[in-house]
């Protein structure tokens, strides 16, 4: 693998890093009804956990409301029980053919408690990045020693790793800011 290929490969781990970040900032409540609060939500089914949003239609009919629709009707006491169960702190309203769910708003100390979430959600994907700095430097060591490069374009790589990493550091502390000004937004 040249050094080249090692930085494509070290800034796509650095973006896929960025993009799970985002993922996780989505399943935390802001006040507001959003399907993704559920996309963590798995449901016994037959004897096999499976995800919510693969059983349900999933909708908003207005910013404090989810509504679940199982395509199988069945399912609704297993839904309902899967979502009493979960972390996401909120108590399912079933009428028999759709389950509600009532996105109470957010108190100040609840809103706290979720930015401090958030913080550490940023914090996985930073030493993720991280990481992915460490490996990428240690590839361009192992080809400086082995003779492929210079000890220049080692350290020309190596600079190189360093400014991906920033950049995509300050991404994510980005995405941060949005979440946290999401959350603390009444």
């Amino acid at each position: 693998m040249s050094a080249d290929d090692i930085l494509l490969e070290i800034e796509d781990q650095m973006q896929k890093a960025n993009e799970a970040t985002q993922r996780n900032f989505n399943t935390i409540r802001t006040g507001r009804a959003n399907a993704s609060l559920l996309d963590r939500i798995e449901v016994e089914y037959y004897g096999v956990a499976t995800p919510l949003k693969q059983m349900s239609n999933i909708s908003t009919p207005d910013a404090s409301t989810l509504m679940i629709q199982p395509y199988d009707g069945s399912t609704l006491t297993a839904i309902e029980r899967a979502i009493s169960l979960s972390d996401v702190g909120l108590t399912p309203n079933n009428d028999g053919k759709v389950i509600r769910l009532n996105i109470p708003p957010l108190t100040t100390e609840r809103r706290q408690e979720f930015v401090k979430t958030a913080n550490k959600i940023a914090e996985e994907g930073r030493v993720s990045i991280r990481n992915q700095r460490r490996n990428g430097i240690d590839a361009i060591k192992k080809l400086e020693k082995a003779s492929e490069i210079s000890e220049d374009e080692s350290r020309d790589y190596q600079d190189e790793i360093q400014k991906l990493t920033d950049k995509y550091i300050a991404k994510l502390d980005d995405l941060l800011a949005i979440k946290e000004k999401d959350i603390t937004t009444v």
